[in-house]
């Protein structure tokens, strides 16, 4: 049974400010847009995607990498983007809650936390 695509479904309660924010300042390509009978729908493309799974121990101690302490739900999004400070600020000046400004992690790259529309949780990252 493969899987074909990898699809995370936010509810966001502000529609419009979460299709800003993803979409125009993070720069997430639309897919596709629906009008259901009640309601829309917009699909994004993220990229490539992938599942990452971790035990609560290695959770916390992202978070204790990225942010300083834990702050985290169960469900995180990652995003690998080119350009980490600018991202950061601009995702800030659309309304994001920057946790944590960019910083090298041991991870071998550098990474930010913000909080995004509808309570998503954020890491931007950059390789070095």
């Amino acid at each position: 049974m493969p899987v074909r695509q990898l699809r995370l479904v936010v509810t966001a309660d502000d529609y419009d400010a979460a299709v800003r924010f993803y979409r125009d300042v993070l720069g997430m390509a639309e897919r596709e847009a629906v009008q259901p009978p009640r309601g829309r729908v917009m699909i994004l493309d993220a990229g490539a995607a992938t599942l990452e799974l971790a035990e609560p121990a290695t959770a916390a101690y992202i978070d204790e990498v990225e942010v300083g302490r834990r702050v985290s739900g169960h469900i995180r999004v990652a995003f690998e983007v080119d350009d980490v400070r600018g991202d950061t600020e601009a995702l800030r000046e659309a309304g994001g809650e920057v946790l944590a400004e960019p910083r090298r992690t041991p991870f071998n790259s550098t990474n930010a936390r913000v909080e995004g529309p509808a309570g998503l949780q954020l890491t931007l990252f950059e390789m070095n």
